[in-house]
């Protein structure tokens, strides 16, 4: 068999990143942080039956400045996610394939992700 008429695919190393596969990409990195953070949350609750000295252990952490990090990226995450989520649905019903309309989105969802994560914490503080 002789494979020197086969195509070769793109190498890393030469392959143009655009922001569609940046973002496609992201969507499935997030999924598996997602749930991750899920496992975490939901043995943090599972804490409540264990004991209360188990359960402090745990809030000690997500009050310090690591567990704080945490609980943000998470949400971030999270809204990442789902807004990325949104927009491949759009584009599985065969709208916003135009190269310019498809980075516009894909800006759109990064940005839009950080500023859901910003009101997101606001409303969990009272504060609007």
């Amino acid at each position: 068999m002789n494979d020197s008429k086969n195509p070769l695919s793109p190498h890393l190393q030469i392959y143009r990143w655009n922001i569609s596969s940046l973002i496609s990409i992201s969507h499935r990195v997030t999924g598996i942080i997602n749930v991750i953070g899920l496992i975490i949350i939901c043995l943090w609750i599972g804490l409540l039956f264990v004991g209360e000295s188990s359960y402090e252990l745990i809030n000690v952490f997500f009050q310090s400045y690591f567990g704080k990090l945490f609980i943000i990226g998470f949400t971030w995450s999270y809204s990442f996610h789902l807004l990325s989520g949104i927009r491949h649905f759009i584009l599985d019903l065969g709208y916003g394939y135009e190269i310019k309309t498809a980075n516009a989105s894909g800006v759109i969802v990064i940005v839009s992700s950080f500023l859901l994560t910003v009101l997101l914490w606001l409303i969990g503080r009272g504060l609007i």
